[in-house]
This record gives C-alpha cells, sequence and structure tokens, in this order.
C-alpha cells in the first residue's frame, strides 16, 4: 500500500538536507532564541536580505538618491516585472532539480501569437492574451510530457524548447515586428490605478493597498510564530519579532508613499503580487508544493512514501509554460508590440534571480519570496548601472559575478552545515 507524503509541521516545505541543517537548532529551540542565532541558522536567507538593502543604499549614494525617487522606483516595477514573473516559475522548476532554459522563446512566442490575433487579425484584446496562456499552458505540456514520462533531462529537452519555440516564433510573426496593440492591451504592462480614492497630491489607495499588505503580513508571521511555538520549535525572542514586523511595514510603506506619488497603483504590479500570493500559498501550504521539494530534496525517498513523481514533473512543467505566458503578454504589453528576438536572455535572468534568492543548486531549497527577492536585486542593479551611464559590457561582468558569488555562497553553506555535524 502507498503512502502519501505527511504534511510538514514547518510552514514552509523543507527537503531533506535543509531539515538535517536545522535539526540541532530544533532541539535548542525556545522562545528565547537571540539575534545571533536566528541570523546564522538562516543565514542563506538572511544574507539575500541584507545584501539587498546593502545594494538599494549603495545605489541610492552613486545616483545622488535618483534610484529611489517615484518615478525611478515606479520604472524599476514596470521594467522587470516579467522577470519577476518568470523567476517565480523558474525557482519551483529549480527546487524540483531541474531546469528551464526555454522561457525566453516561449515569451516570444506567446507575445507573438497575441500580436497576429488582435493587431493582424482585428480579435478582442482579451482573445489575444487568452490564446498567448493557451500556447503557453500547451507549451509547459510538451516539455513535461518529454521530461516527466519519457524521462530525457530537463536541461536537453528545454534546450532543444529554446530553439523550436525561437524559430516558431519567427514563422508566426513572418520575420517582421508587429505594433501597436490597442490600449487596452497596453494597460497590462502600463496602466494605473490613480485617483480612485482621492489624494491630495497622491493617490490615496495605493497607500490604502499597502497598508492592508502590511497588516496582512503581520497577521500571517504571528500565526506562523503561534504554529512554531505551538510544535516548539525555535523562534525569535518577542521584541525581535516586533522590530521585524515594523522594518517590513516601514519598506512597505515607504516604497507605496514613492508609487503613491508618481503615478499611482500599476496594475501590472497588482498582477504580480497576487501570483506571488497564491504561488507562496502553493509552495508553503499545499500537498504539491510539499512534494516539489521532496523530489527535489531526495528523489528516492519521495518514489518510496508515494509521490507520484512524473506527474508532479509534468505539471511542473506546464506551470512555467503558463508564467511564462504571462510573463509574454507583459512584456508585449509593455513594448506594445511583438518582435521576432523578443525574450532573448531572459531565461538566464530568471535562473540568476533564483538562485541568488536562495535556491540550491542541487535542487530542494528555495523560496517563492527569496526569488523576488533575488529578481529585485538583479533590476537594481541593472537599473541603477544604467542611470549611472555604465558600459553594457560592465554591466553583463558584474551580473555574472553577482551570480557566481551567490552559488558560491550556497556551496559554502552546505560545507559549513556538513562540518557542523
Amino acid at each position: 500500500m502507498t503512502r502519501t507524503v505527511p504534511p510538514s509541521s514547518e510552514p514552509e516545505a523543507q527537503s531533506a538536507t535543509a531539515q538535517k541543517d536545522v535539526a540541532p537548532a530544533i532541539a535548542a529551540g525556545g522562545e528565547g532564541s537571540d539575534f545571533r542565532s536566528l541570523f546564522s541558522r538562516n543565514l542563506r536567507t538572511s544574507g539575500i536580505y541584507i545584501a539587498f538593502v546593502a545594494i538599494v543604499a549603495l545605489f541610492a549614494i552613486l545616483t545622488e538618491g535618483t534610484s529611489l525617487s517615484p518615478g525611478n522606483i515606479t520604472n524599476i516595477v514596470l521594467q522587470y516585472s516579467y522577470i519577476l514573473v518568470l523567476a517565480i516559475g523558474m525557482v519551483i522548476v529549480i527546487i524540483a532539480g531541474h531546469i528551464d532554459l526555454s522561457v525566453g522563446s516561449v515569451v516570444a512566442l506567446t507575445g507573438a501569437v497575441s500580436a497576429v490575433l488582435v493587431i493582424r487579425q482585428g480579435v478582442p484584446w482579451w482573445v489575444g492574451a487568452l490564446a498567448a496562456i493557451a500556447v503557453g499552458l500547451v507549451v509547459g505540456a510538451w516539455h513535461g510530457f518529454w521530461v516527466a514520462y519519457v524521462g530525457i533531462p530537463a536541461f536537453i529537452v528545454t534546450l532543444a524548447g529554446m530553439l523550436l519555440f525561437r524559430g516558431l516564433t519567427l514563422q508566426v510573426l513572418e520575420n517582421i515586428s508587429l505594433s501597436p496593440f490597442p490600449s487596452e492591451y497596453q494597460k497590462i504592462a502600463s496602466g494605473f490605478s490613480n485617483g480612485l480614492i482621492g489624494g491630495n497630491g497622491y493617490d490615496a489607495f495605493t497607500l490604502l493597498i499597502g497598508g492592508v499588505a502590511v497588516a496582512g503580513y503581520a497577521f500571517s508571521q504571528f500565526r506562523t510564530r503561534q504554529a512554531r511555538t505551538a510544535y516548539k520549535q525555535p523562534v525569535e525572542s518577542f521584541p525581535l519579532f516586533v522590530a521585524k514586523i515594523v522594518a517590513v511595514g516601514l519598506v512597505v510603506m515607504a516604497f507605496a508613499w514613492q508609487l503613491a506619488n508618481a503615478r499611482g497603483l500599476p496594475y501590472v504590479l497588482v498582477i504580480l503580487a497576487a501570483l506571488i500570493l497564491v504561488y507562496s500559498v502553493v509552495t508553503k501550504r499545499s500537498v504539491f508544493g510539499r512534494q516539489v521539494y521532496a523530489i527535489g530534496g531526495n528523489l528516492s525517498a519521495a518514489t518510496l512514501s508515494g509521490v507520484k513523481v512524473k506527474a508532479v514533473n509534468f505539471w511542473i512543467f506546464v506551470n512555467m509554460g503558463f508564467l511564462s505566458a504571462v510573463a509574454g503578454i507583459i512584456y508585449s504589453s509593455r513594448s506594445n508590440g511583438a518582435q521576432p528576438a523578443a525574450g532573448e536572455m531572459f531565461e538566464l535572468d530568471a535562473i540568476a534571480a533564483a538562485f541568488i534568492g536562495g535556491a540550491a543548486v542541487t535542487g530542494g531549497v528555495g523560496t517563492v519570496v527569496g526569488a523576488m527577492v533575488g529578481g529585485l536585486i538583479m533590476a537594481v542593479m541593472s537599473n541603477g548601472m544604467q542611470l549611472m551611464g555604465v558600459d553594457q559590457s560592465i554591466q553583463s561582468v558584474v551580473k555574472g559575478l553577482v551570480l557566481l558569488l551567490a552559488v558560491a555562497f550556497d556551496v559554502y553553506n552546505k560545507r559549513r552545515a556538513g562540518s557542523s555535524r
């Protein structure tokens, strides 16, 4: 008789390796865990947040505050939202121990399909968006079939897909660019909610949404703390817990204030926030999420526990295809057209975001929020260097070094954990 993987008492599912790493800390848990022990125990997560704050502060100084201006923060959201969408799907793929090299080509193909239908055929904009999502799902099912049921490594399948779907993009567009989209389609990535409930020189609705987000985060963290305390797992001292909530609240409200003083709440930010919320719940709270971590952490144990590995791997790639289509819609809306060369190198940006955000090269470790922070680090660096007029070649060098250091940090953490055991 098969067994299903039991729900984890830890709010976030972890791989077998990660559980071993934190076992000594859990055994020594208690209410009075201090800042140093928490930082050491969560070095991977803590390091990425500290690095993000340091990079934001560095470019704020180097650009004399321009990088933190309301207009520039809004531009960062608009310019890098599609990379963050891809990073959500990519981190799930990487947690399961796979990789997807085709997402840039899928972004181009889905945007091309939408453009042909909306611009050339004159169908309603929403029909083009739905068609793009359908194409993304088919592409994901194609990849999932070869990886899950035929057994070809994802690296090979998606490398072939990168070439295949780039070629199909050229065929669909007939080697020419198509533009412009109707205004409704453009608003997906360039529209704003402004003046909904008023505001004197700022958008009050944006501040309201920021306040709701902070309240939701505080409530979620309080519930998580209660659950960990009930299972006698380590938690930070209460003053440190309150300080963390206040710090996050200040950052979120400062971000909302800058948006409110620019053009209001971007529609694409609403889409991105909804995806982050949904996929955070899926990876942390659902059976599917736990199975993804189990497959990436220890495939043999997951199989013996009754996890339907083939089915889970199939749906992982279907999901990646769906999110690639969403990113394709956002990118084509942002660029107001479809180009044969769209999406080039997007896969590398998404992979870099996942690894910089704490995903492990060997699988089984990573979070959606971590991937978002990793993507924001890349976005802030790119935007800051552009504001400073840094040459594109130097920007590529810096991004490459940051990715290398992130993976080296992951290797260091594993060796450190191994030596402590």
